[in-house]
């Protein structure tokens, strides 16, 4: 049983859980790790999944490189600064919100990007949809265009 206080293996025994399951909550999280020996209180687990830059999106927990794993154009990253909100629409279709008129330009930068778990968009004037291939693609779109918008997509 690892030690009450091994940051270092208990961060490591998250980022493992968080690669090969859909993690949905921090409850969720808890209770696998205690199965594996862990014994976290949620503030500690809050701090840890901060220090390991994972982010909510898609109703689940994605690591950095699962986000970074996107690529971003230069027109992309030049429009990211128009998204004010990304939210799940159902299990294949993000919504994503900018500011009056821009959701063309946002929506027509990313099928430019030619991310591979979009399938395709539909812009309206403030609003547009993303269409993507299932619950993990479409997690990993909403990840990126929240680190996009929170100017850390690298790419």
């Amino acid at each position: 049983m690892p030690a009450r206080g091994d940051t270092g293996a208990r961060r490591g025994a998250i980022a493992r859980l968080l690669r090969a399951h859909p993690v949905r909550s921090q409850g969720e999280l808890q209770r696998l790790l205690e199965k594996q020996g862990f014994a976290v209180a949620q503030s500690s687990l809050s701090r840890d999944l901060a220090e390991l830059g994972a982010v909510r999106a898609g109703g689940r927990y994605l690591l950095p490189e699962e986000v970074a794993a996107a690529p971003h154009t230069p027109r992309l990253r030049e429009v990211a600064s128009f998204i004010l909100e990304v939210a799940a629409a159902g299990p294949y279709l993000l919504l994503v919100k900018t500011p009056a008129g821009l959701a063309a330009s946002v929506a027509l930068a990313l099928d430019e990007a030619r991310w591979p778990e979009v399938v395709g968009t539909v812009a309206g004037d403030d609003t547009f949809l993303v269409a993507t291939a299932g619950r993990r693609h479409q997690a990993r779109v909403a990840a990126g265009l929240e680190a996009l918008r929170r100017g850390r997509g690298d790419g």
